[in-house]
């Protein structure tokens, strides 16, 4: 009977944690959407009224929209190169031991571990000194150096999980290489694809810190645009672009969901 009643206890200690993990996690978003709706100039929670204005402030910014659409590129481009260079370098570890197999190991994962703002003071004098200081090629780089560990991390437990009898059964029967790779390897790794390209892409759309160092003049992405207008401007407008931005997120989630499902995905 105790027993039963412990078990009780902390079942419903469990989910009582779990929910508020849920509310915490959820609630800034909320939060953030709500007051998008307000009818006031200055940002206020709880909102006064219910009005769309400031969707249609956010719709017709030039400023806005223009750092939507610039981030909005560069995370897909940045999330096509870095998962083509992060598998390939996965394979290299995960498969093979050379000579400074550790050490490169390090160097990739290392964005990790350095402080993002000494990172990004690292790339600006390294871009500089290479000529693509304040040019999109650079801001481009820069966001494949701190997507990279991501992707090489996901694609690495993928490859260890992989059953390589299954490769092996291919190559016995003479299939070459890379019809392996295409035809056994590759849909087999494809939920760590779409796993690290989701982490890759996140990583990059909402990154602040990196982007302000290496910001190109007249090419500004959302994440600084927001924070920089945050500086001087109270209006809700910032609010509703930043629900605009959940909203798209919630939609990926629930493709995803629809197409491979969420938990097989994680």
């Amino acid at each position: 009977m105790n027993s039963d009643l412990i078990d009780t206890v902390l079942g419903v200690a469990g989910l009582a944690v779990r929910f508020t993990v849920y509310v915490m996690l959820i609630s800034p978003a909320g939060i953030v959407v709500l007051a998008s709706f307000t009818r006031e100039d200055t940002l206020s929670f709880p909102p006064s009224g219910f009005s769309l204005r400031w969707y249609e402030a956010a719709f017709s910014s030039s400023p806005f929209m223009s750092a939507l659409w610039t981030s909005s590129q560069l995370a897909i481009v940045a999330t096509i190169v870095v998962l083509i260079l992060g598998t390939a370098a996965a394979f290299a570890i995960a498969r093979y031991r050379f000579k400074g197999s550790s050490l490169f190991q390090s160097l990739v994962l290392s964005p990790l571990i350095v402080p993002i703002v000494v990172l990004g003071l690292g790339l600006l004098q390294f871009l500089a000194w290479v000529g693509l200081s304040n040019s999109f090629v650079g801001l481009f780089v820069g966001h494949l150096v701190i997507m990279l560990p991501y992707v090489v991390r996901t694609m690495i437990g993928g490859l260890l999980v992989l059953n390589r009898a299954l490769e092996e059964a291919a190559m016995n029967l003479r299939a070459r290489p890379f019809r392996v790779f295409r035809r056994i390897t590759l849909p087999l790794l494809a939920p760590s694809l779409i796993t690290a390209g989701v982490f890759a892409f996140v990583t990059s759309f909402g990154n602040v810190t990196l982007s302000s160092f290496l910001a190109v003049t007249g090419t500004v992405t959302l994440p600084v645009q927001i924070f920089t207008y945050v500086e001087y401007s109270y209006e809700p407008i910032v609010a509703a672009v930043s629900s605009i931005v959940i909203a798209v997120t919630i939609v990926v989630i629930l493709i995803i969901e629809r197409v491979i499902g969420v938990d097989k995905l994680f």
